[in-house]
């Protein structure tokens, strides 16, 4: 595939994703939803407004991809709201670089909600500030992170130090340290308010733990949001475009609304790694329409 192109999927999928949105908000089923209508389908006259959820992109979803071309997709879904993997903004990168990457995103109309997952795998100041140089001048106001809970404390220390939200990532059944967001809780519910949790609500099913009461229990230490589906709510191998799975989306959605989050909800679409858009726009027009509905 040339570099200067998008995959033909892409085109072929726009059309089924534009119809899809408007479709989801007159499907969804009030049940689905909470008193959201009348027993004779007419909308609920109340003027508050509901809680805006913000839909973002993780850069690791277009990892095959140059950061030109995965900047060039993702203008494609309509969000400027992007976190970055290290593939696209590599570490090494010297802070003034960092700056001038920052500077040409952000002239280009993207918001930089974060970067990671990003592995604190050394319990030294060297090791762990870093990766919070690297955040600053990047200009992450969030880092989705990992490391073993030993170093958590170390962590918290930069977090206040260079005020940067730190997002614990649950990564499911083969994590031995955070499988479900419960066992992030327990570490970082003592800790400055800096340090949170990233619920990935693909593995955090796969524990068997219900995925909306964990959002509602995060509460103030949900800093970032990890979105996926599956068809098999046990198998990390069945993820599919989101809506066409079997996650609760719109309970998790309303949750969000109930704790009224701040954060972000960033598609992180690990499949067709080498023809993600199609999916990834299906995905986003899933979520629009699941938006409008509850809303």
């Amino acid at each position: 595939m040339s570099s200067h192109s998008i995959p033909r999927r892409t085109f072929l999928g726009t059309v089924a994703a534009s119809a899809t949105g408007a479709a989801i908000a007159a499907a969804v089923r009030p049940g689905l939803l909470g008193a959201t209508a009348t027993a004779t389908g007419a909308r609920s006259t109340s003027t508050a407004p509901a809680w805006p959820i913000k839909l973002g992109v993780a850069s690791y979803s277009l990892r095959e991809f140059p950061l030109d071309k995965a900047l060039e997709m993702i203008k494609t879904l309509r969000t400027p709201y992007v976190n970055f993997k290290s593939v696209h903004v590599p570490y090494e990168k010297t802070p003034a670089e960092l700056d001038a990457w920052r500077k040409s995103i952000e002239a280009q109309g993207f918001t930089i909600v974060g970067g990671g997952t990003i592995t604190f795998d050394k319990d030294t100041d060297a090791d762990v500030e870093k990766y919070f140089v690297y955040a600053k001048a990047a200009g992450m106001p969030t880092m989705v992170s990992t490391c073993v809970p030993a170093i958590l404390p170390r962590v918290e220390k930069f977090a206040k130090q260079y005020d940067i939200k730190v997002a614990i990532h649950n990564h499911g059944t083969e994590d031995k340290n955070y499988p479900s967001p419960y066992d992030v809780l327990k570490y970082v519910k003592g800790m400055d308010r800096r340090m949170g949790l990233c619920i990935d609500v693909g593995h955090t099913v796969r524990t068997g733990t219900d995925v909306v009461k964990a959002v509602l229990d995060a509460g103030p230490r949900l800093h970032d949001m990890h979105v996926k589906d599956l068809a098999d709510m046990s198998s990390k191998d069945s993820q599919v475009a989101v809506g066409e799975g079997k996650l609760p989306f719109p309970a998790i959605f309303r949750a969000l609304q109930t704790i009224k989050y701040p954060g972000y909800v960033n598609l992180e679409y690990e499949i067709n790694a080498k023809d993600p858009l199609p999916g990834m726009q299906v995905s986003f027009a899933y979520m629009r329409g699941v938006i409008a509905a509850i809303s």
